[in-house]
C-alpha cells in the first residue's frame, strides 16, 4: 500500500486550467506535440535581518538567531480541537510586506523553518489579493510545533470564499479558468509561548511557491546531460518495513512515504534524531527514527503524515538544516540539484503500467531521487519496497518525468485523477549553496 493524498488531489485536480477548452482533448490526441513547458512557478522567501525587518512586527523581535517572540502584545486562549483542552498563551506577530507573485497564480504553498522549545508553538497565515484587486480572508496554512506535547500539529479544513480554498497544506483557486488568479499575498507569523515560560519559538526561514500549471495529461521530455552518472549515497529506508506500526499515525507504516523520504535525506546530510528522541519507539522495531519521522510531521486534521511543509519544517527543525516546499520545471532542472549534491524528494502518483519496475500504483507518492544512470535514467530511493536493501530502484526518465511533473492524469476505472505538476522538498545544510540556473526563480 502507498499513501495517498485524497483532500489535495481535489485542489490538484482543478484549479490550473488551460485556457483553451480542447487542449485536454489535444494532449490526449498527440502528447508529444501539443504541450510545452508552459508553467509559471515562484519562490519568495523572508529570512536574516533585513527581511525580517521589512515586515511589520507587533510583539515579535529580529535576533541573531531569527524572528523571535519578545514582548507579547497579549494572550489567547487555544482550545486545540484534537485534544479539547484549552491553554492560555502569549502571542506576538510578525507580518510579510503585500508581495506581488509577477504572474497569476493558481496555487501557493507555505513553508517554514523554526525552532519550537517545549512551550511554544506557530502558526502560518495567508492572504491573498486577486487579480481583481479583493482579498481573500486570512487562511490558515499550518499550526505546528516539532514537538506534541503543547499542541497536535494540524491544518485547517473548510477554509475558503468564492474564489479560493485550502486544501490541506495548498492555497488553490477553485476555478482558474474563470480568469480570476492570485496576483498578491502577505504572509502572517503567530508566535506562541506559555505565558508561564521565558521560552520563545525562533522562526529561522518563511516563504511560499506561487505557480500557474496548466492542466496537463503529459510534458515533452527535457534534454538532459547535466547529472548523468551521478549517484548520491541517500541512506536506504523501506517504509513497507514498519507495516503496522503505531497505526495512530495514518494507520502506520505502509503511508509514511513521505516521512520515510523526508529522513533518508536528513541521514544523509549527517544528522538523525538521538537516541532520546526515538526512546519512545518499540526496541523490537526496525529504523526507528523513520517512527520517529513520521510521529513529527503527522498532521492530526489531515490524519496523515504527508504534509508538505510540515515534513520540510521537521528537515529543519536538525541544527544547520534548512528545508522548502517548490515546484520544478523539468528533470533538467533536478539534475543540477543531483550535481551540487542535493537529493530531491519528489510526489507523483501513477498507474503500475505507467512505471516498470514499480510494482504497483499509488493516487500519491514520495520519493528520493538520489541520482541518474549514464542513459539519463532516474535512480530513486523508493520507500514503497519489501525491505531496506531494495529501496534503490532505476526507472526510466520519460515515464518519470511525466508522472511527476503532469497534473492530470487517467485512473484505472477511466477516469480523471490528479497529479503533483512537480512537487518536491528541498533539503539542505544552509552552509551547501543553491545551484545556480539561469532563468530560474523557483528555490
Amino acid at each position: 500500500m502507498v499513501a495517498s493524498i485524497p483532500l489535495r488531489a481535489v485542489a490538484l485536480a482543478g484549479v490550473a486550467a488551460l485556457t483553451l477548452l480542447d487542449a485536454t482533448t489535444a494532449a490526449q490526441a498527440d502528447p508529444v506535440t501539443a504541450l510545452v513547458h508552459d508553467e509559471q512557478i515562484t519562490w519568495q522567501n523572508w529570512t536574516g535581518d533585513t527581511d525580517w525587518r521589512s515586515g511589520t512586527a507587533a510583539g515579535t523581535a529580529v535576533t541573531a538567531a531569527g524572528l523571535t517572540l519578545g514582548t507579547p502584545v497579549g494572550t489567547t486562549v487555544y482550545k486545540d480541537p484534537h485534544t479539547n483542552i484549552k491553554r492560555t498563551w502569549a502571542y506576538g506577530t510578525w507580518t510579510t510586506p503585500v508581495t506581488e507573485v509577477g504572474f497569476g497564480a493558481s496555487e501557493l504553498v507555505a513553508s517554514w523553518n523554526a525552532d519550537t522549545p517545549a512551550g511554544t508553538w506557530i502558526q502560518v497565515e495567508l492572504q491573498g489579493t486577486y487579480t481583481t484587486g479583493t482579498r481573500t480572508p486570512w487562511y490558515v496554512m499550518g499550526r505546528w510545533a516539532s514537538g506534541d506535547a503543547d499542541i497536535k500539529r494540524t491544518s485547517v479544513d473548510k477554509q475558503g470564499d468564492k474564489t479560493s480554498s485550502v486544501w490541506t497544506d495548498t492555497f488553490a483557486i477553485d476555478d482558474a479558468a474563470k480568469g480570476v488568479l492570485l496576483r498578491a499575498y502577505q504572509l502572517r507569523l503567530t508566535l506562541y509561548r506559555d505565558p508561564a515560560t521565558t521560552a520563545t519559538p525562533t522562526v529561522r526561514a518563511v516563504g511560499a511557491m506561487s505557480s500557474s500549471v496548466p492542466d496537463r495529461f503529459t510534458v515533452p521530455p527535457s534534454a538532459g546531460g547535466i547529472a548523468w552518472g551521478t549517484e548520491l549515497a541517500v541512506p536506504r529506508y523501506s517504509q513497507n518495513v514498519h507495516a503496522g506500526h503505531y497505526p495512530e499515525y495514518d494507520g502506520g507504516g505502509e503511508a509514511w512515504c513521505s516521512p520515510t523520504s523526508t529522513e533518508m535525506v536528513i541521514e544523509y546530510w549527517g544528522r538523525r534524531p538521538t537516541a532520546a528522541d526515538t526512546a519512545w519507539v518499540d526496541p523490537t522495531y526496525p529504523d526507528p527514527t523513520v517512527n520517529h519521522a513520521a510521529r513529527s510531521t503527522y498532521d492530526h486534521q489531515y490524519d496523515g503524515a504527508g504534509n508538505w511543509p510540515f515534513n520540510t519544517a521537521y528537515a529543519a527543525s536538525f541544527p544547520g538544516l534548512e528545508g522548502r516546499v517548490t515546484r520544478l520545471h523539468s528533470l533538467d532542472e533536478l539534475e543540477h540539484f543531483i550535481a551540487a549534491g542535493i537529493p530531491v524528494v519528489t510526489s507523483q502518483s501513477f498507474l503500475a503500467s505507467e512505471l516498470d519496475g514499480a510494482g504497483y500504483g499509488t493516487s500519491g507518492h514520495l520519493m528520493v531521487v538520489i541520482g541518474f544512470t549514464a542513459a539519463g535514467d532516474v535512480i530513486a530511493n523508493d520507500p514503497a519496497s519489501p525491505s531496506n536493501d531494495a529501496v534503490r530502484h532505476v526507472y526510466s526518465r520519460a515515464q518519470f518525468e511525466q508522472i511527476w511533473l503532469r497534473t492530470k492524469r487517467t485512473t484505472a476505472s477511466g477516469g480523471t485523477g490528479s497529479g503533483s505538476g512537480g512537487i518536491v522538498y528541498l533539503i539542505k545544510p544552509t552552509n551547501v549553496a543553491w545551484p545556480t540556473v539561469t532563468g530560474s526563480t523557483n528555490w
